[in-house]
Order: structure tokens, then sequence, then C-alpha cells
């Protein structure tokens, strides 16, 4: 199947690192981060899961569990833990999906054969307490995730969510959003008692909240 932004987010029962989990039953009412790759003791991921580790502490303020998955089985992925431990100097607490079998890859489309034919790419979910995708992004081999932009992104999407606004292009936390186009000024004015600057009738911004 192909998962689309917008789609609930296929719960899943798997072997990990820490343990065997229920998804949904690990996630509870939190915001989850999936995301996938090719195999262990690879060089990107294994900085990559290490930044995960080190952001540990924000993706905590946020609400946010995070989960990786990679095809290899739990015995390798403890491993590979101690050697991220050791070369990134953090301490990996989360868990590592086991998929030998690639039933969770193929659940969540992590497979594209015109990349890998056989193997995950690196693909990151962004998932909401509704279980609902929030978003996706697929990473090349070659080029490692930012994670400064995967905080800002999840601080967009829970300061968003059905409010009527939008956050521009390079927000960050603390700045101003824009006004959905669906609201008058007038009714934007009532909304949003911070103010409303109008550039066009159709680019108004106010202070977030």
């Amino acid at each position: 199947m192909s998962i689309k932004l917008g789609d609930t987010a296929p719960n899943f029962q798997a072997k990990t690192s820490i343990g065997d989990i229920d998804f949904y039953e690990f996630l509870g009412d939190s915001w989850g981060v999936l995301f996938s790759h090719p195999a262990d003791y690879t060089p990107v991921c294994t900085t990559e899961l290490g930044a995960t580790a080190a952001f540990q502490g924000e993706f905590e303020k946020r609400n946010v569990k995070v989960l990786a998955l990679s095809v290899d089985g739990v015995e390798s992925h403890k491993g590979w833990i101690k050697d991220i431990n050791e070369t990134q100097n953090v301490d990996v607490q989360y868990p590592i999906i086991a998929d030998e079998n690639r039933e969770v890859s193929n659940l969540y489309d992590f497979i594209h054969p015109n990349a890998i034919a056989t193997a995950t790419v690196r693909s990151l979910l962004v998932i909401g307490p509704d279980k609902k995708v929030k978003l996706i992004i697929t990473y090349p081999a070659s080029t490692g995730r930012n994670f400064h932009e995967i905080i800002r992104v999840i601080d967009s999407l829970q300061l968003t969510e059905n409010q009527g606004f939008s956050t521009p292009a390079n927000w960050k936390q603390g700045e101003d959003v824009v006004i959905s186009p669906k609201i008058s000024t007038e009714e934007a004015k009532q909304k949003f008692p911070k103010g409303v600057r109008e550039l066009k009738p159709y680019l108004r911004f106010t202070p977030a909240p």
C-alpha cells in the first residue's frame, strides 16, 4: 500500500531492541516519529540514530515518541546501538524495530524499487495523536537528515493544527504566522487579538499564540 498525508497510520506488532511492542499502545496519546533505515551498521544512519538520541529531550518536550526501523534482527540492533553510543557519544533508549521479513516496511511503503530494489529507503513519518500521518519525508542514501528541520516541522504541525493559520517559509518558534485565506480580515481581527498585519488581502500575518 502507499501511505499518503492524512491517512491513518497502520497499527502493527513488532520485535524491537527494547522488547515486543504494539505500535498504537507504544504511542498512546503522544505524537510519533517513525523512520526507516536500509540496514544496521551503515555510516549515515549511524549518525542519524545518534542525532535522534541527542534530540531525545527536544522530542520529549513536544510529547513525541520516536521509533526507528531496520531490516536486521534484534541482536544486530543491540550491537549497532553499542557502536552508535560509542561513536556519537549518546545513549540510545528509543526502540529500533527488527523488520527482517519486511512486514512493517511493506505496510508503510518504505521499499521503493526505483531507489533500492530490496532494502528500505530512508523515509520519516510524523504521526499525530489521532494516528493520522502529518508529514512524510524521504531522503536519498547520500544525504543525512536535518533534525533541526524535523523539530521545526513538528513545532509547526503542533502549533497550527485546526487553528486557522499556517507557518511561512523558514518559520521558527515564536515568529509570526500566516492567517488562512478562508478567514476574512474582519473575522481575523476578532479571532487574533494580538493584531493582523496585512500585506495583501490574501497575505496576512499575526503573532503566534
